[in-house]
């Protein structure tokens, strides 16, 4: 039997790289990169551990991912992130000519999408994927953080 998974299974496991993350005080945004059905890397933001603004999920995955293949190009690899790239990880991924690109929540203000900025001619992009719960972990993150300021 060849069962496919689907676009909400790998979600959810960048979900789990989220909560990851709020459970470092990290903005929980998470990240799975898959090629053929499994996941090669996996990663959550890192920009408060590590104190690089670069250090978001989807750097960690790419980076990652291409160390898992051993070339710096993504081909036939899906991106699945919790929240829509931002500018610059957009041009990360433009760079690593990844062939798709599916998010959770949009990001109306800091999104690719919003800022203008474009992916590779042949990557697709896709949002909505568990956009509820990703959103809702977002929003309980920024709750809580304005609840300790």
């Amino acid at each position: 039997m060849n069962f496919q998974l689907d676009d909400a299974y790998f979600m959810k496991k960048a979900l789990v790289e989220a909560e990851l993350a709020f459970d470092q005080g990290e903005v929980p945004v998470g990240a799975v990169i898959v090629v053929n059905q499994q996941i090669i890397a996996r990663a959550h933001n890192l920009t408060e551990r590590l104190n690089d603004v670069t250090a978001h999920a989807e750097m960690q995955a790419i980076t990652s991912a291409s160390n898992y293949l051993g070339g710096k190009f993504l081909h036939n690899c899906t991106l699945y992130v919790t929240l829509e790239p931002c500018q610059m990880c957009a041009g990360a991924l433009y760079w690593s000519q990844i062939s798709r690109v599916v998010y959770g929540a949009e990001d109306k203000e800091r999104g690719c999408r919003a800022m203008g900025t474009k992916l590779h001619p042949k990557t697709k992009l896709e949002g909505g994927v568990l956009a509820k719960e990703a959103s809702d972990l977002l929003k309980r993150f920024f709750v809580e953080k304005r609840n300790l300021n």
